[in-house]
């Protein structure tokens, strides 16, 4: 340590160097010069006490034997938490039978509202009023829609699975030999429902059954598969026609009708899940303009004539013909709005919204044609359908 003061002075004296020390006799007597001992420094180490906090202990204070001592032992752990009970999810589920809102789902029951219609329709082109033989045309319908809907999910369920894997069959909440034996029961009872009504009814129905079934498992990822069920949906209203034992031949022009819009929205729908295509919206929109014009216009002066020289009164004519406008509008504006959105912007919610507005613009479009036919009271009844169907397509999907 350079600079060492001396011990006596403070200050070393002048003349003395290192290692020396003035005389009293004026003469330098050598002295041993003091070399520094390090002086130990208590460091402090944590202890832990008894009750827990933690103190501190010199070291040097220590017991030397204290450095054997065993590391002082470790807090017990806390108790694990106890095992959460058993979720009883699946004991209830198991209890109250199948997933109902699965089988809604798989079903697509809000579009259950748009197939009354048809039948419907049918009756009035052919001029005759919904009875009882309209009822079981009605019911044969619904039977046959929904077989074709449960079959349309089993015979896609490996494309849902990557598609779509929410959809009942791939995400395991309904069998796949569930859907398939429900699509063959409903068939069954679509056509024994028919035939209470007659052949006539009864072959038609076997028709519609026969093209639902071709659709769903042959025709549909073919180009045919469009027109497959624009002409399932062609004979459903055919179907309420010869119900009424009129024949279907006057059935025929509303059946087209209903049938070409039935084109249109599924030409849409085969781009649902991927999107991209500007053509098919824009082609439906087309189809929408031309049948909105076609339902509104005024079907003849034969027609009028006829009317009024069988007593209808020429105020009741205006009202049906602006009943008659009323829905096609309506028809025009549920279809072509979310059509034009699709076509601006072809992502798939998009095109899925505008295949579901398509769905929906059916019931506008039935009303609209029994308003033609001369039925402004079945019109009324169709298109009342119409708030049902958009109320529950809120809760499940239509497509």
């Amino acid at each position: 340590m350079s600079g060492t003061r001396g011990r006596g002075t403070g200050l070393p004296a002048a003349g003395a160097g290192p290692g020396r020390e003035p005389s009293p006799v004026g003469g330098v007597v050598p002295v041993p010069v003091p070399v520094p001992v390090p002086v130990p420094v208590p460091v402090s180490v944590p202890v832990p006490s008894a009750s827990g906090d933690a103190g501190t202990v010199p070291v040097t204070d220590r017991d030397p034997a204290a450095a054997s001592d065993p590391a002082p032992a470790a807090a017990p752990a806390p108790a694990p938490d106890p095992a959460p009970a058993p979720d009883p999810a699946p004991a209830a589920v198991a209890a109250r039978g199948p997933d109902l809102r699965a089988w809604a789902e798989l079903l697509r029951l809000p579009a259950l509202f748009t197939v009354p219609g048809d039948a419907l329709a049918g009756a009035a082109a052919v001029g005759a009023r919904p009875d009882s033989r309209t009822l079981l045309a009605v019911a044969s319908s619904l039977c046959l829609y929904e077989a074709g809907m449960a079959l349309n999910d089993w015979a896609d369920r490996a494309e849902d699975a990557v598609d779509r894997p929410h959809r009942p069959l791939p995400s395991g909440r309904v069998a796949p030999n569930a859907a398939l034996a429900a699509a063959g029961g409903l068939t069954l009872a679509g056509l024994a429902l028919a035939s209470r009504t007659g052949r006539a009814p009864l072959a038609v129905a076997g028709a519609l059954a026969a093209t639902v079934w071709s659709y769903d498992l042959v025709l549909k990822h073919t180009p045919a598969g469009p027109a497959a069920m624009a002409a399932a949906r062609g004979l459903d209203l055919l179907l309420g026609g010869a119900a009424a034992d009129r024949g279907t031949r006057k059935a025929w022009p509303s059946a087209l009708t209903l049938a070409g819009h039935t084109l249109a929205v599924t030409a849409v729908s085969r781009h649902e899940t991927r999107g991209g295509s500007v053509r098919a919206p824009l082609g439906a929109l087309a189809t929408t303009a031309l049948l909105t014009w076609s339902v509104a216009r005024a079907t003849g002066p034969e027609h009028a004539g006829r009317r009024r020289r069988d007593g209808t009164p020429r105020s009741a004519v205006s009202a049906e013909a602006v009943l008659r406008t009323g829905l096609a509008a309506a028809y025009a504006a549920t279809s072509a709005r979310p059509l034009l959105h699709a076509a601006l912007n072809p992502s798939p919610p998009l095109t899925q919204r505008a295949v579901g507005g398509g769905i929906r613009a059916m019931i506008p479009l039935q009303a609209a044609l029994a308003a033609r036919a001369g039925a402004p009271v079945t019109a009324l009844l169709t298109a009342a359908l119409a708030p049902a169907a958009r109320r529950f397509g809120r809760k499940v999907s239509v497509t």
